[in-house]
């Protein structure tokens, strides 16, 4: 997920946090970052897949997860910034260790995200 946010908020959120359902994650990923709306709807279309043919809702409920926290991420112009920035450097490093800190900073920034949209 890649968003220029043009408002600065500062610290505070861009939206208020969205419930964990499929339409409201959808609907706030198209507000804070819509050219992921594409990435969305196909994560969304494989754990439906998946979920069926596993017979399982953990598929969904998985795929909830992540983008409840993508979506906690984008909320915050910051948080965002600082995410997208480890990931872009993790991507162009040319050796896995040039990587690894830029992969654990991001790694943190979602766990953290992860913990606020489950500890809601």
């Amino acid at each position: 997920m890649s968003l220029q946010h043009p408002e600065v908020a500062g610290d505070r959120p861009l939206i208020p946090r969205p419930e964990h359902t499929p339409g409201a994650l959808r609907a706030a990923c198209a507000v804070v970052a819509p050219e992921s709306l594409q990435a969305y709807d196909l994560a969304k279309d494989e754990a439906l897949a998946e979920a069926v043919e596993s017979g399982s809702l953990a598929p969904v409920h998985a795929y909830l997860r992540h983008w409840a926290a993508l979506i906690e991420i984008e909320r915050h112009p910051a948080l965002a910034k600082a995410y997208h920035r480890a990931e872009y450097l993790a991507r162009i490093a040319t050796t896995p260790e040039e990587a690894r800190p830029h992969l654990v900073e991001a790694g943190s920034l979602y766990r953290s995200a992860a913990g606020a949209v489950l500890g809601e």
